[in-house]
């Protein structure tokens, strides 16, 4: 066996067995290279331990009667570990089987005994999970189409009143230049010029199939367009006519309006208890439904149209 792999499966038996909690020997390294079938010595591993040490592993030794050696600093500390473990369990684009692969792998990134800590109670509140196992490749491919300002193609799916897959429009290819993705509300969909339509619109790429990237330049993205105000405007990525809304808010209401139009949004005082909001949204069933949500507490004020709107919608609920 030469240095190079005995190196290797030292480096390999201190990612997997030992850490600040559990420090190995250079015996007890020397026990496991001689059960691998590995030759070595007291002298020879103190020696791989060093060469480790002087090309970048931060190879820590606990000086006692007998040395003890871990890695120092992994590539992630236990606590960025369960972050992310928890963002890919609760994450509903992810598939349930491609979580759990995705889980096995960054637990890799412990020791043995760190895994256990791995083991997360998390509870998402109606967990609905993507069934399209291929969504993260099309991620992939999407994001390489959009640094190299190239064409995509792709078919689009829906499901029918048997809870069915089927193509929209028959199966009709979709040729689109994607401009961005778009993380919103847990659901991920790529934004850009679609022939088809002839404007910019977005897809949710969970629904995207057969996607190719096409040998063909991107349609330019307007000048003067802004991610920021399409994603604020869009309310909740749903079609509607963009219009400026007047909201009479209950002063509590502010830290809701932050969260979904930012700190830039203009609002002035309306009294002692209230503020008014000018928003810039998709006029939507879904705007509405948003506005109900604070049973009165939110009102529309402007302009009379919209207010129209949204009376004739509250009667239909009654």
């Amino acid at each position: 066996m030469s240095n190079k792999n005995r190196l290797l499966y030292i480096l390999s038996l201190l990612y997997r067995e030992a850490d600040e909690e559990h420090p190995i020997t250079i015996t007890q390294i020397l026990e496991r290279l001689q059960q691998a079938g590995i030759d070595g010595n007291r002298r020879t591993i103190a020696h791989d331990l060093e060469v480790l040490s002087d090309n970048g592993f931060d190879i820590i030794c606990n000086k006692s009667r007998q040395n003890q050696y871990f890695i120092g600093e992994r590539h992630f500390e236990i606590a960025e570990l369960k972050l992310l473990i928890d963002a890919v369990q609760a994450s509903r684009f992810i598939p349930t089987k491609r979580s759990k692969h995705l889980i096995r792998k960054l637990s890799s990134f412990a020791s043995k005994h760190q895994v256990t800590e791995l083991n997360r109670h998390l509870y998402v509140d109606k967990q609905v999970k993507a069934e399209n196992e291929q969504v993260i490749y099309t991620v992939d491919l999407l994001n390489a189409a959009i640094n190299s300002h190239k064409h995509v193609s792709f078919k689009y799916y829906e499901y029918n009143k048997d809870k069915q897959k089927v193509y929209k429009h028959k199966g009709k290819v979709y040729y689109f230049s994607p401009y961005s993705l778009i993380w919103n509300n847990d659901c991920y969909y790529v934004l850009g010029f679609s022939e088809s339509h002839d404007k910019i619109v977005k897809f949710r790429v969970e629904l995207i199939t057969s996607a190719e990237i096409q040998n063909k330049p991107a349609v330019p993205k307007p000048k003067n367009f802004c991610l920021n105000q399409y994603v604020s405007s869009v309310f909740q990525m749903y079609d509607a006519e963009n219009r400026i809304v007047v909201l009479r808010c209950k002063n509590f209401l502010m830290k809701h309006i932050i969260d979904r139009f930012g700190t830039k949004i203009k609002t002035e005082v309306a009294d002692s208890e209230h503020f008014n909001a000018k928003v810039d949204v998709a006029v939507s069933p879904t705007f509405f439904g948003w506005v109900v949500g604070f049973s009165g507490q939110m009102q529309i004020t402007a302009p009379d149209d919209v207010k129209e709107q949204f009376a004739k919608l509250v009667q239909t609920l009654c």
